[in-house]
């Protein structure tokens, strides 16, 4: 009998004390005769394995336990080791892509790498957050995810979105999904990942890619940012919850927020912001928009989502933005949602991004 032990950090008030693990489990991991889905060969997830695995998740069919684990456990160990604000480098003349929010809509996703091809050392991703809720296939989307991650770290980059937390995962389905598709047991271990996740990114030093937005105060530096100890559920106040929900607004000054966590801001607090910072815009997420991105703030900001018809009723497009060293112009790609037969989905959902 194959068995694998699996260690993940106790939560205490909240925080994820990533440097103690007090649970194990021993799991009966055997891989069944008459399983024919992707399988890694040893400890090295390759190109073959993703594209396999990718197929049998479009064809509804499951990834074994074994593979999963391999997989998150894989990426917690890649995650824990970067600082809450990455910095990224893409070389001159190489193309960088930022994709927004997802939500669990696997098929789209698979729609983008049609569209913009695999994620590759070559043609990198940031994938900005709330990977997961919503959408009937989260599990297919953040497993396909973090198997890119394992198999090159360099090709994907992934932020974390206000959807990465066990408290908006109990209530907007992917727990649920979780338990259904996987264990009890993965529950926990996503868990651990998210808080794992960086907050922000860095491109070329020019563009900060964050999910949410920006501060209610000034003066906020990168590396502010870059000192947040993430490894935690999301506080209701400070740095990292304005990070995961603030928005922009089209008034000056600040404002209070229509989701009643986070804040809203204006143009003036985005131009100070960068100014400070020696940056040329901002990049983030987190709201639905109707054709799949917004400029806003003087050209400053560029709000992107990229979950197609969200929640199979808003019809809005999604998008994704191509920027391209040394420049770094932001050239937007909308595009539709993948058209197939309905799938009666296992979860519920409410409308609020």
């Amino acid at each position: 009998m194959a068995t694998i032990l699996v260690f993940w950090g106790t939560f205490w008030k909240g925080r994820c004390k990533d440097s103690i693990f007090t649970k194990t489990r021993t799991l009966d991991l055997d891989v069944e005769p008459q399983y024919a889905g992707a399988r890694i060969e040893g400890d090295v997830v390759t190109l073959d394995f993703v594209k396999k695995m990718m197929d049998d998740f479009k064809n509804q069919k499951c990834l074994h336990k074994r593979y999963a684990y391999q997989i998150v456990l894989q990426t917690r160990e890649m995650l824990r080791a970067l600082p809450s604000l990455v910095d990224i480098n893409v070389p001159n003349g190489k193309h960088f892509t930022v994709c927004g929010d997802v939500h669990g809509q696997f098929y789209d996703l698979l729609n983008i790498f049609e569209l913009n091809g695999l994620p590759s050392e070559d043609s990198p991703y940031l994938f900005n957050g709330d990977f997961v809720d919503r959408g009937s296939f989260s599990v297919e989307v953040i497993l396909t995810l973090f198997a890119f991650k394992c198999m090159s770290p360099s090709a994907i980059y992934l932020s974390r979105g206000n959807h990465e937390s066990k408290s908006m995962n109990k209530i907007y389905g992917f727990e649920g999904e979780v338990r259904s598709k996987l264990s009890d047991t993965f529950v926990e271990l996503f868990t651990e990942v998210f808080c794992c996740l960086p907050l922000a990114h860095v491109i070329n030093e020019k563009v900060l890619v964050v999910h949410g937005g920006l501060f209610s105060v000034d003066g906020v530096k990168l590396s502010d940012i870059r000192e947040i100890d993430r490894f935690c559920e999301p506080p209701e106040e400070g740095l990292m919850c304005e990070l995961l929900w603030s928005d922009p607004q089209p008034q000056l000054g600040r404002g209070p927020s229509k989701r009643g966590v986070g804040l809203s801001f204006g143009a003036d607090v985005t131009k100070r912001f960068l100014q400070d910072n020696s940056l040329d815009l901002v990049v983030r997420s987190h709201e639905v928009k109707n054709d799949g991105y917004e400029i806003e703030h003087d050209g400053k900001l560029i709000t992107v989502f990229s979950a197609p018809n969200y929640c199979d009723q808003m019809g809005n497009k999604g998008a994704f933005i191509q920027f391209e060293a040394p420049e770094l112009k932001p050239n937007i790609v909308t595009f539709s949602a993948v058209v197939r037969n309905f799938i009666n989905p296992c979860f519920r959902y409410s409308i609020r991004s």
